[in-house]
């Protein structure tokens, strides 16, 4: 087993390169860490086995370079790890079982390690990823949010698109997998009018926000007590639409937002959460979502190294005493 007290275990998939930037970080410090992408790696050579006893809680992870005692995990990053999908070669129905037995013993065992300090735990970052939650939390701690209703009566949708001179958006309440003639679609924001809206709405929920005339947009990362913000400039209403188009750069984050963040991450248990907030011309800040797991490599390299810097400080320092 490895004799090193305080490993770092890193959850995510094989092509995940912003890892790669925190873990840099991590090695520099000689800090011991494992990779895991237990959804593939669990199939391919890797091997965890846990025990529950008068004895306590012991388990061990193995793989064909490693040998950890989850005992000794000092902290726990879950970045990016595959899908659980079960092993090639079943029929349908064995394997929909083997995915769903590894999602909850698997998955159960990583997150809930002896000692170990998470970024962020697995259930935090889902309870987290709710829209209707977080527009909840939002309030709650102060964010300022724009008029938003979630629906699938297309009657009431028409009315509220008609009430707002204003313009109002739609927003996808998941980013789920799309395809239109077999080729990937991305389904971003976007401006809809009273006459769009048919009775199709009734096939599922739909969000529709007041849209907010904004100056700008803003994405605070925070990290624990860290955090930063950068100011984005976009010709399109959802910047993430065209980045190459976008130009980013410092802005200060008021004392007031900043106090909201930290109140957010508190109330749903998250270390690190992404921000997006739209900024009007006379500098009020209205929130829009915070992922729990949101991308940060592609900001501005001063910004990029702060963020790798402060996960690689939680991932340190692992659990409070």
């Amino acid at each position: 087993m490895d004799g090193r007290r305080g490993s770092v275990l890193v959850l995510t998939n094989l092509h995940d390169v912003t890892t790669d930037i925190v873990l840099r970080v991590l090695a520099a410090r000689r800090v011991p860490v494992v990779r895991l992408d237990p959804g593939t790696d669990l199939l391919t050579g890797a091997s965890l086995s846990a025990s529950y006893g008068t004895d306590g809680q012991r388990g061990a992870l193995r793989t064909p370079s490693r040998d950890l005692d989850l005992t000794r995990v000092r902290s726990v990053w879950v970045r990016r790890p595959s899908a659980y999908d079960g092993p090639p070669g079943l029929d349908e129905h064995d394997r929909r079982f083997a995915r769903d037995q590894s999602f909850w013993g698997t998955g159960g065992v990583l997150a809930s390690l002896p000692h170990a300090h998470y970024v962020n735990r697995p259930w935090n970052n889902r309870a987290a990823e709710y829209k209707p939650a977080q527009l909840s939390a939002a309030q709650q701690v102060g964010f300022l949010v724009p008029d938003t209703l979630i629906t699938h009566v297309a009657r009431d949708a028409r009315e509220f698109v008609a009430q707002r001179c204003g313009g109002v958006v739609y927003k996808p309440l998941w980013n789920t997998p799309y395809r239109v003639a077999g080729r990937p679609h991305s389904v971003w924001v976007r401006e809809v009018c009273e006459q769009e809206i048919t009775d199709a709405v009734a096939g599922c929920p739909h969000l529709f926000q007041a849209r907010v005339d904004k100056a700008f947009d803003v994405r605070v990362t925070a990290v624990g007590a860290w955090l930063s913000g950068i100011r984005i400039d976009s010709p399109d209403l959802d910047w993430r639409r065209r980045q190459g188009l976008m130009r980013c750069g410092p802005v200060e984050v008021p004392r007031a937002i900043e106090q909201s963040v930290h109140a957010y991450l508190a109330h749903f248990r998250l270390v690190y959460g992404a921000f997006d907030f739209a900024v009007t011309h006379d500098g009020t800040w209205y929130f829009l979502e915070c992922n729990p797991n949101g991308q940060w490599a592609w900001q501005p390299p001063d910004v990029t190294d702060g963020i790798a810097h402060a996960l690689a400080d939680q991932l340190e320092k692992g659990s409070d005493p």
